[in-house]
């Protein structure tokens, strides 16, 4: 990284950015389908998201375009990343934040498909807890993973 990065808490006028930034993962992506347009995706960052996750952007030459949402109970909601701004290890930095915030724990869900990201979290200490065939919008097959905490 050559430019700065700055982990910060999303402003309320931020939330829109952060919809559009995970709507442009599944255009980006081929494997996943669209199950919902874009102004049903802001309704949810807003209601759902920003109502009880912490959410926290990466902003690198001024610009916000990498998030990380964090429920109170150390699950990862969302961590999404501009195609532009990824490979540059601000991924790394926000999950190193989360488990700053939850030492004894985190987990999350990933599509079993996306290799990439199971791949990313395997580098970063999470492991594989189990597995559904599709119990989820989009009919995929995913998988929950468990980062078990530093050791004591």
């Amino acid at each position: 990284m050559t430019t700065e990065v700055i982990l910060r808490p999303a402003l309320p006028s931020e939330m829109a950015e952060c919809a559009g930034i995970h709507s442009a993962w599944i255009d980006d992506t081929p494997w996943i389908p669209r199950v919902h347009p874009l102004s049903d995706m802001e309704r949810y960052y807003r209601e759902s998201v920003f109502g009880t996750a912490e959410v926290i952007v990466a902003e690198a030459g001024g610009k916000a375009d990498r998030f990380l949402a964090l429920l109170p109970d150390g699950f990862v909601s969302a961590l999404y990343l501009r195609s532009t701004a990824r490979g540059q290890g601000i991924g790394s930095l926000l999950i190193d934040a989360a488990k700053e915030r939850f030492p004894t724990g985190l987990s999350l869900w990933t599509f079993e498909a996306n290799t990439d990201a199971r791949r990313f979290y395997g580098r970063h200490g999470f492991v594989e807890d189990r597995r559904t065939d599709g119990d989820n919008e989009e009919g995929l097959p995913d998988v929950l993973l468990q980062w078990p905490g530093r050791a004591a």
